[in-house]
């Protein structure tokens, strides 16, 4: 298997000074006490996500998002012996996530890098599965249609795209998430979750699972797509 080549750069400032911008400084700011949320809220809907991705050993995957790596570190030990790039808005969580998987996984090929998921420097059909947990809640929704564009066009036919969103099954949650998205935007966002598998599946991607976890109080829906093969 051919290794990327890539050189995923530090940081970048291509992103528009808009709600992103204010995202990427909150997200910097967190990156050392977020794992706690990922621990509480999140883990159960990545194990399922995993399980059920089709991720093998020595597979080429990316991960959009990474935040704190407690779903990256899955990733690369599920991989060891392929290679795992992670991409995250907030330069803090990109590098906090590489040194950690690095650690953990010795001599591991793990690279991880703050860049605007909207333009990713890889070729076309680039990976063999894509892993997203938790962004497209805090996209502008041209962004939205953007980065998933994107996303088709990296994944190699046949590759599975597995999507993970904050859940809308659970009405009293819905109002608490709704005022704290209006209290602080740029951290909680608001839920896309009802109508987004639509928009992956315009893309000409297939649901192959479809599966609501809750954990806590915190309700996540994880969708499993396929790029059809040519």
């Amino acid at each position: 298997m051919a290794d990327l080549n890539y050189s995923l750069p530090a940081q970048t400032d291509a992103m528009p000074r808009t709600i992103a911008d204010r995202t990427r400084r909150v997200y910097d700011t967190l990156a050392a006490v977020y794992p706690a949320s990922t621990f509480f809220f999140h883990s159960k809907a990545h194990e399922w996500a995993l399980r059920h991705s089709g991720i093998r050993n020595g597979m080429q995957v990316l991960e959009v998002a990474t935040g704190s790596g407690e779903m990256f570190r899955r990733l690369v030990r599920a991989n060891p012996a392929g290679i795992t790039f992670g991409l995250d808005l907030s330069p803090n969580m990109a590098a906090r996530t590489q040194s950690r998987a690095r650690q953990e996984v010795r001599g591991v090929r793990a690279h991880c890098g703050a860049v605007d998921v909207r333009h990713m420097p890889f070729r076309d059909a680039s990976f063999d599965a894509i892993m997203c947990c938790y962004l497209f809640e805090l996209l502008a929704h041209d962004d939205i249609q953007l980065t998933l564009r994107e996303i088709q066009r990296v994944l190699r036919p046949g590759g599975t795209f597995s999507l993970v969103l904050i859940g809308q099954n659970v009405e009293f949650f819905n109002r608490v998430y709704g005022v704290a998205g209006k209290l602080v935007p740029a951290f909680w966002g608001r839920q896309v979750e009802e109508h987004f598998p639509d928009l992956v599946t315009d893309l000409g991607l297939h649901v192959e699972k479809n599966h609501f976890v809750r954990q806590t109080f915190y309700p996540s829906r994880v969708v499993i797509f396929r790029k059809p093969m040519r």
